[in-house]
C-alpha cells in the first residue's frame, strides 16, 4: 500500500511556469485520474512522478521518502503509444525488465534464474490474457493486445506506482472496455497506487477512485508565462467497491473529501 504526498510542487521551463502550487496526498491503493485541457501540465506531472523530470520547487514523497529523481523499478509506466520492443516476442518483452534488473551488464539470465523469470513472465501474460500469444511479435498483435502487453511489461516488476499516460486513447471503444476490466482486476489484486492521465471524463470516473483536474486560472496572454496550471477540482468517486471516506465532525458525508482549489 503506497501513499504519495505532493507538497507545493511548481514546475517551470525558463520563464514559463507550467504548474504551480500542486499539493495533495493519496490514500493507499488510490486510482487517481488526472484530467484537464491539453497543455495544462498533466503529462509533465506524470514525468515528475516517474522521475524523468524534477520539480522546480516543492517535493514529492512516496511513503514519506522523497522521490528518487530518476526512473526506478518501483514505478511502472504505460504510454498511449504501445511501448513494446518490436524485435522481441511477447514473452521476451515481459522478461526483459526482470533480466535487466538482475543482470544489468549482460541483460540476460541463465539457468534457474532464467527459468524463474520465464515463469513469472508467463504468469503475467496470463493475467492480461496473452498466454496464447507468448511467441508472437508485436506486429502480429492487435492494438489492444499490444497495450495489454505494455501493461504486463509495466507490472512484472511489481511497482508501487503505475503511471498511465493516455494509455487507451488509440483503442476502439469495445477493446478499450476489455482492457479497462483487466487493469481494474490487476489493480484490485496488487493494491498498487495508479495515476492515469486521460482526456475522457467518462473513463476518468469509471476507473478512478479520485479525479483531479488541472487547469490555468489565468489565461490572458500576458499571464500565460507568469502563471501555471494548478488543481481546480479534486473529486472523490464513490461506488460500492470504493466506499466514501468518513466525514469529519460537523461535515456532511458528501463534503468529506474537499474539492481542492489551488491556494
Amino acid at each position: 500500500m503506497t501513499i504519495v504526498t505532493v507538497e507545493n510542487v511548481w514546475k517551470s521551463y525558463g520563464n514559463q511556469i507550467v504548474l504551480e502550487k500542486i499539493s495533495f496526498e493519496t490514500a493507499p491503493k488510490s486510482f487517481i485520474s488526472l484530467v484537464g485541457p491539453s497543455g495544462c501540465g498533466k503529462s509533465t506531472f506524470l514525468k515528475m512522478l516517474l522521475g524523468d523530470e524534477a520539480p522546480t520547487k516543492g517535493r514529492i514523497l512516496i511513503d514519506g521518502t522523497p522521490l528518487v529523481a530518476e526512473p526506478s523499478p518501483d514505478r511502472g509506466v504505460v504510454f498511449q503509444k504501445y511501448s513494446v520492443f518490436p524485435h522481441l516476442t511477447a514473452l521476451q518483452n515481459v522478461m526483459l525488465g526482470l533480466e535487466l534488473g538482475a543482470a544489468p551488464c549482460l541483460g540476460r539470465l541463465f539457468g534457474r534464474k532464467r527459468r524463474e523469470a520465464r515463469d513469472i513472465s508467463r504468469h503475467m501474460l496470463q493475467c492480461v490474457g496473452l498466454e496464447a500469444a507468448e511467441g508472437k511479435y508485436p506486429a502480429e498483435l492487435s492494438g489492444g493486445m499490444q497495450q495489454r502487453l505494455a501493461i504486463a511489461q509495466a507490472l512484472v516488476k511489481k511497482p508501487k506506482l503505475l503511471l498511465l499516460d493516455e494509455p487507451f486513447g488509440a483503442l476502439d471503444p469495445g477493446i478499450r472496455a476489455g482492457v479497462h476490466e483487466i487493469l481494474l482486476s490487476l489493480w484490485h489484486e496488487t493494491g498498487m497506487t495508479v495515476f492515469m492521465v486521460t482526456h475522457d471524463l467518462s473513463e476518468a470516473f469509471k476507473l478512478g477512485t479520485r479525479v483531479i483536474a488541472f487547469d490555468r486560472r489565468r489565461t490572458r496572454p500576458e499571464e500565460m508565462e507568469a502563471f501555471g496550471a494548478t488543481i481546480t477540482f479534486d473529486l472523490p468517486v464513490v461506488r460500492p467497491s470504493n466506499p466514501q471516506p468518513k466525514a469529519e465532525a460537523g461535515q456532511s458525508p458528501a463534503a468529506a473529501p474537499k474539492m481542492a482549489a489551488a491556494r
